[in-house]
């Protein structure tokens, strides 16, 4: 490499230098602003009073029983919808059942105690257990909740009739010293998202 391309290259790296150094001394304004965000999401709390709806012994066919209880919204959201899911067992203390008890406890849901002939639908135990929760939301709880739901803080009454059925063409022989356990399970669904 010749003299002049060594100058050249220093010449060229001194100024880089300079740049460099000139350019850390330059500065611009700046400023900053911290913003805090909170997302908390709300509570979906429906509960039943009382839990037991119904615990009755020596019934007989003929007869009737009616039961109240609440459902309540003690959450942060309205509810929309609610499902009812039905599940059972009998105990067939002699093993000689040929039917099921569940075809035999009617279910009467009811509009309020006071006229307690107004029914809001009527199915049997069986039937209940085997529609889909959707279907009986449609049936038994629209009626009553309608668009609305269930807003926050309020509760709604339920009325319920079970009637053993005393059916003259079975053999209720067959259910003496039977019982029957009753699950239901009530599911509360969201209303649906907003622009908020």
């Amino acid at each position: 490499m010749g003299i002049k391309q060594q100058l050249g290259m220093g010449v060229t790296t001194a100024v880089l230098g300079l740049t460099l150094i000139g350019g850390g001394t330059f500065a611009y304004f700046s400023d900053s602003s911290v913003t805090n965000n909170t997302f908390a999401a709300g509570t979906l709390d429906l509960d039943a009073e009382p839990t037991t709806v119904i615990d009755v012994d020596n019934l007989k066919p003929g007869d009737s029983m009616i039961r109240d209880f609440e459902l309540q919204n003690n959450g942060s959201l309205a509810i929309d919808t609610v499902t009812l899911d039905t599940d059972y067992n009998v105990i067939d203390v002699e093993g000689n059942n040929t039917e099921d008890f569940g075809d035999f406890i009617e279910v009467e849901f009811l509009y309020n105690a006071n006229n307690l002939d107004e029914v809001i639908y009527q199915t049997t135990l069986s039937e209940l257990e085997d529609m889909s929760p959707e279907a009986i939301s449609q049936h038994i709880f629209y009626p009553e909740l309608g668009d609305d739901g269930l807003p926050v803080g309020e509760s709604h009454d339920l009325v319920v009739a079970f009637n053993f059925l005393g059916d003259v063409d079975a053999d209720l022989n067959q259910f003496q010293g039977d019982s029957l356990e009753l699950e239901w399970t009530f599911t509360a669904t969201q209303m649906e998202g907003e622009q908020r």
